[in-house]
């Protein structure tokens, strides 16, 4: 014997429609925390009793959701609206904003480039020449920020020439300090052999070996 599905309708009795609506509410909220936790998904739950009381439920910030659902569905585009008449003409529409858009910016720069300024009221050159001056303004502090960094970077270079400077002095200073006593040792031994040379007899003598017997 198959049972028939049973038709879900409206509780007429209010105490027990109000004892069902709890109980289901609970169950719905615990469900998902549940799903939340062990599927590590981002529920958003609001329920509103029949009175107008809210109930809610989010794993994050119900605010957070319901802004990412916004995004989500505003992003969202269906194949069949995308065919559709109001589909072409909200694109239309769009392009025909981005043209004037991009017609304006062409009419701006090519005021601030000294172009076009003939249909221009003296306002509008006023307004004109404060922006060029706000634009300069800003062109030469970033000017004179690079030239701070560039300066910096130099010290910075100076600093570690002068170490690599200090320690080359250092270790020319040492080497001279370890060939000095060998000079030093060579003097002597040159003074040594001359005062040896020194005791040669170097005197001359004139005349006949006797003679010079007789003077010895």
């Amino acid at each position: 014997m198959v049972r028939g599905k049973t038709q879900m309708r409206r509780i007429e009795n209010a105490t027990s429609r109000q004892v069902t609506f709890s109980k289901r509410r609970n169950g719905l909220l615990k469900k998902a925390f549940e799903l939340s936790v062990l599927c590590d998904a981002e529920v958003g739950l609001i329920i509103f009793s029949p009175r107008g009381k809210l109930y809610e439920f989010a794993s994050s910030s119900t605010q957070e959701i319901i802004e990412r659902y916004k995004r989500h569905t505003k992003d969202r585009v269906q194949p069949e609206n995308q065919a559709g008449p109001q589909y072409l003409q909200y694109m239309q529409h769009e392009a025909a904003n981005l043209m004037k858009k991009i017609e304006l910016l062409e009419t701006a720069k090519r005021k601030f480039l000294g172009e076009g300024l003939q249909s221009c009221t003296l306002q509008e050159v006023q307004q004109i020449e404060k922006q060029l001056e706000r634009s300069v303004g800003t062109i030469r502090a970033r000017k004179l920020q690079v030239f701070k960094e560039q300066v910096e970077r130099l010290k910075e270079k100076e600093k570690i020439l002068a170490a690599e400077n200090a320690e080359l002095r250092e270790k020319f200073g040492s080497l001279q300090q370890r060939e000095t006593p060998n000079v030093e040792k060579e003097g002597e031994a040159l003074c040594i052999d001359g005062s040896e040379k020194s005791d040669v007899e170097t005197e001359l003598f004139i005349g006949l070996p006797e003679c010079r017997e007789r003077r010895l």
